[in-house]
């Protein structure tokens, strides 16, 4: 080796601590900047500024912006083999993205009309450099706390106070000025955020009129990381954008996510966001198609109005920006709006693994059209749907077929009378789906039938399909708690549907959650009725059930509630959302498996 050889790798041995050193450092700063930009971003929004304050944030964006184009810097040209393998190919476009934001630092104004200049004054622009650092701050923040994973913390804890932490920023931010029009008190801002971030829908204020735009932005922002789960996009944004992350957070996530393997991890975050976004997009479309120049509203109020209610459907949520809600005699009478609303209600309800198989048994019915165009031999597979989208496809049609055809009998002459048929129709097929999770108010629910209430109670209850925005038991727990029954009364000693045994491990699962949601429904109306005593039993337990199945459908008694009892429906919506049984096992121990077994007892039940 030449002697300068020896002296470059000497070199490079000394100054390697020191180098990772300083990029630890800078990264932590970057960290620090992301909070403080986030923050900025927050006061410049949510306070009315005045000019000095705003020369101020002006200095703030300046200062972010040159320490995220340090590191980045400095990440090249100390460490580029290991900035090369860690970085995604969507972090490199974002960095040269950044780059572009000097030019012009570098090139002055050209003094020639054309595509040059309006390139050169976008890149000056400050709408262009405040939403890339706000894309990095967010980035940087999320990987910051898919690090914070590497701590062994047990990861149903770890989802449930996900939520919270969602839930406390929420509120705080719904409680700045330019958010409400009049103000909100603080009891009531913790209340609405939490049946944003649950998707539940149930609020002690009128939506349209306490929020301003802002207010409904922040609304609308904490439904949808709500509605697909708050480690979904954290996970999605360190995984995608910032690096590899180690193997012990990837295994927390899967957990959270329910996939089989790391290695179908990432692929099922990014199903996860282009479903949603495709649907949300489309519906949005759908909505703006159906409404367009009916409201009395501009394009852009338009836009914002299909936006919301696009996601607000597909999410479970039932909120509305409209008076009210889809009642509003603004939108009551068009039908068209209520089967869209209604389609991305069933579509977000029926679970994110059943979207996923409708897309692996399009891919196949697509290569087995291909194959036989070219007169090959078509890919053979036994089944393209599995049991659980069965299962859950089964089970939603009949919930939904049997609902429309029950509420439309029950309020034909009722609630329904005065509509055509084909608007009938729709109203009883709008009924029987929203409250299965979404709980859009439409109707008086003075005019409806005591009937129509216990379906209402029963639908809220079962809700909608596991890994999906809906909330309640779930229509996967009912099917496999129903086809037990029928497997005792046939004396079998086995559950099986459709060529598949459900395992015992289901069976047990399924059957302990329809017990711990009663007994919780239970001790949550006993404890109601001592904190509002004044109000009904039966609204009581219908307001219970519509909380912690995340369904919003409630009848209009929230804002009669003291502050423990908004407190004790605040609780009964995150143990909705979470999940009962994932709550529990964050604070039960669990067994280790045992290599030995008792004799077998019966007991006498009858």
């Amino acid at each position: 080796m030449k002697i300068y050889h020896k002296f470059l790798l000497y070199q490079n041995k000394l100054l390697r601590p020191y180098v990772d050193v300083s990029l630890k450092i800078v990264e932590a700063l970057t960290y620090v900047a992301s909070l403080i930009f986030i923050l900025t971003i927050v006061y410049r929004y949510g306070y009315d500024v005045t000019s000095e304050q705003l020369h101020t944030i002006s200095l703030i964006y300046k200062s972010v912006w040159i320490l995220f184009l340090i590191d980045f810097f400095l990440h090249v040209f100390l460490s580029y083999s290991d900035t090369k393998r860690e970085y995604k190919k969507t972090t490199w476009v974002l960095s040269i993205l950044l780059m572009l934001s000097l030019i012009p630092v570098i090139f002055k104004r050209p003094e020639e009309s054309g595509g040059i200049l309006q390139f050169w004054e976008f890149m000056s622009s400050k709408t262009y450099r405040s939403g890339l650092l706000l894309v990095f701050s967010l980035f940087n923040l999320s990987n910051g706390l898919i690090r914070l994973l590497g701590r062994k913390t047990n990861p149903a804890l770890m989802l449930a106070g996900s939520f919270i932490v969602i839930i406390i920023i929420g509120s705080g931010l719904l409680m700045l000025p330019n958010c409400t029009v009049d103000g909100i008190n603080w009891v009531d801002s913790v209340f609405v955020s939490t049946s944003a971030v649950c998707v539940t829908g149930l609020s002690p204020v009128d939506i349209a009129t306490t929020f301003t735009p802002i207010g409904l932005t922040i609304i609308i922002i904490l439904i949808q990381i709500g509605g697909l789960g708050v480690m979904t996009f954290t996970s999605f944004f360190a995984m995608f954008f910032m690096g590899n992350t180690s193997v012990y957070n990837q295994l927390v996530v899967r957990d959270m996510m329910s996939t089989n393997s790391l290695g179908s991890l990432f692929s099922t975050l990014m199903y996860i966001l282009f479903f949603t976004l495709v649907i949300e997009g489309v519906g949005a479309f759908a909505i703006w198609s159906s409404i367009h120049d009916t409201l009395g509203m501009s394009l852009n109020e338009e836009i914002a109005f299909s936006v919301f209610h696009s996601i607000s459907a597909f999410c479970n949520a039932g909120f509305s920006t409209l008076p009210g809600g889809m009642g509003d005699p603004l939108v009551f009478n068009q039908n068209s709006i209520f089967i869209y609303v209604s389609l991305l209600i069933v579509l977000g309800g029926i679970g994110f693994p059943i979207l996923v198989n409708f897309k692996n048994a399009l891919k196949i019915r697509f290569q087995r059209l291909v194959a036989f165009v070219r007169h090959q031999n078509p890919p053979h597979i036994y089944r393209l749907y599995s049991l659980n989208t069965k299962i859950v496809l089964y089970t939603s049609a009949i919930l939904i077929l049997g609902g429309t055809l029950l509420i439309g009998f029950l309020e034909w002459n009722g609630a329904l009378a005065g509509m055509g048929f084909f608007e009938k129709i729709t109203k009883a097929l709008f009924m029987a789906v929203s409250p299965r999770s979404a709980g859009f108010s439409f109707i008086d629910p003075d005019t409806l039938r005591v009937q129509t209430f216990f379906i209402f109670l029963l639908f809220m209850w079962i809700g909608g399909a596991a890994q999906s925005t809906a909330g309640g038991v779930k229509v996967n727990t009912i099917a496999v708690v129903f086809l037990n029954v029928m497997a005792m009364l046939k004396r079998s000693d086995r559950i099986e549907v459709f060529g598949r045994k459900i395992s015992s491990q289901s069976v047990r699962r399924a059957h302990a959650t329809v017990f711990i949601s009663l007994i919780v429904l239970v001790l949550s109306l006993f404890i109601l009725t001592l904190l509002e005593p004044n109000i009904s039993p039966s609204l009581l337990g219908y307001e219970c059930v519509a909380a912690m199945s995340t369904c919003g459908a409630g009848l209009g008694i929230t804002p009669l509630f003291g502050t423990p009892a908004k407190f004790l429906i605040v609780a009964l919506m995150l143990v909705g959302r979470v999940g009962i049984i994932t709550i529990l096992l964050g604070f039960i121990k669990q067994k280790n498996k045992r290599n030995y077994n008792y004799p077998s007892g019966d007991i006498i039940i009858n």
